[in-house]
């Protein structure tokens, strides 16, 4: 991924949680030589590993899995993306463009077909997504209906061996400017906009 300077984060903790927050990721490598990607939720090992260890599963019948084993895979994690119109900055000479946020993960894939390893997987992903339900779902192993389930599904880990960070939020303009930014988006009031505008101002400098 091109990252100039300005946009650059590195920070391992916070690279962490964005893939937290942005869960749902993309899975980009070859299938018989051509470039496959599915879209899945991930979950996130931060101990595991020097960067982390990313995990998920993807269904049987997706063929993405076959050539998987020991490929080098990308995952992609996207965040909150908004246009940026050059009216907001009040000023002359500027052009209008795009603030976003992405982190990439790249490492080796061991594939997991074993039935205990592929529950702790399942039960683990429940666990995650359901934190914050009401009433939290829980799987039920003790019938065949889990059997069934695991015999459609393969897992995979991803010892992260490469973790790349850009969150292109208008730094490389003036302070005075990238306020103004988050004041239109906040005006604009759309999901996007108002995680985007959150983000700019989590990169301000702070006021002496």
């Amino acid at each position: 991924m091109y990252i100039p300077p300005h946009f650059a984060e590195s920070n391992p903790a916070k690279l962490h949680d964005f893939i937290e927050r942005h869960s749902f990721g993309l899975l980009v490598s070859h299938v018989a030589g051509t470039p496959f990607a599915s879209h899945i939720p991930f979950l996130l090992d931060r101990t595991a590993g020097p960067h982390g260890t990313l995990i998920g599963h993807v269904a049987r019948a997706n063929p993405h899995w076959k050539d998987l084993a020991n490929q080098t895979a990308l995952a992609v994690f996207s965040g909150p993306h908004a246009y940026i119109s050059p009216t907001w900055y009040e000023s002359a000479n500027v052009v209008p463009t795009w603030n976003y946020a992405a982190v990439h993960a790249t490492g080796l894939v061991k594939v997991i077909e074993d039935k205990d390893s592929l529950l702790e997987i399942v039960q683990r992903s429940v666990a995650e997504y359901e934190a914050n339900m009401p009433n939290p779902w829980t799987l039920d192993t003790s019938g065949s209906f889990v059997e069934r389930l695991l015999a459609q599904i393969v897992g995979f880990r991803i010892e992260i061996a490469t973790l790349e960070g850009k969150f292109k939020m208008s730094q490389n303009h003036p302070v005075e400017r990238r306020e103004k930014v988050i004041r239109a988006l906040l005006n604009q009031g759309d999901e996007n906009s108002l995680g985007v505008a959150e983000m700019m101002r989590g990169l301000l400098p702070e006021k002496g």
